[in-house]
């Protein structure tokens, strides 16, 4: 996948020397990002520190991209405005991002058509189990509704963003 960075130098291993318990996580000493965005139709998800990318990336999407998430398992990657809002290191791709939804204006909708709108949307790595790894690498959008990029790229995308991150998710 091509994807722009903003100064390669920027990031060192952290870690004991000898340590092989879980992924290698990076420093960042670059300008903060103040904001993600994520372009659906493009495929591209951008990391802002105020109106200069800083970096890019080509992403995949849940496995029926078009369109705002509406309800569980309908997979579709919401669109709006969220929070990063937690880190899962041993989930079960490779490194996850939380994103803050379902929103009260999500759960309310789904609410409305009798159903629940789900959850547990993240910016995530590769699977970590093999077979699924293999399946993803066959298709474009593959997720439930995430966020897919490369596991050294999601290395690279923990180091750099915090928590509170403002995202935001556009058709």
């Amino acid at each position: 996948m091509h994807r722009r960075t903003f100064g390669a130098g920027m990031l060192a291993t952290l870690g004991a020397a000898g340590c092989s318990s879980g992924p290698q996580i990076r420093r960042y000493n670059g300008p903060p990002v103040t904001s993600i965005v994520v372009n659906k139709g493009s495929r591209k998800m951008y990391l802002l520190n105020e109106s200069k990318v800083l970096t890019e990336y080509k992403v995949g999407l849940g496995f029926a991209p078009v369109g705002h998430k509406q309800v569980e398992g309908d997979g579709r990657t919401p669109e709006g405005t969220y929070l990063i809002d937690r880190r899962n290191p041993r989930s079960q791709f490779y490194l996850s991002l939380g994103i803050s939804y379902p929103n009260s204006a999500d759960r309310a909708h789904a609410r409305s058509l009798g159903a629940s709108p789900g959850g547990d949307i993240f910016i995530h790595g590769e699977p970590n189990d093999r077979a699924d790894r293999r399946r993803a690498a066959r298709v474009r959008d593959w997720t439930a509704g995430c966020i897919a990029v490369t596991n050294d790229e999601i290395e690279e995308i923990w180091s750099m963003v915090n928590n509170g991150t403002l995202i935001t998710l556009r058709a």
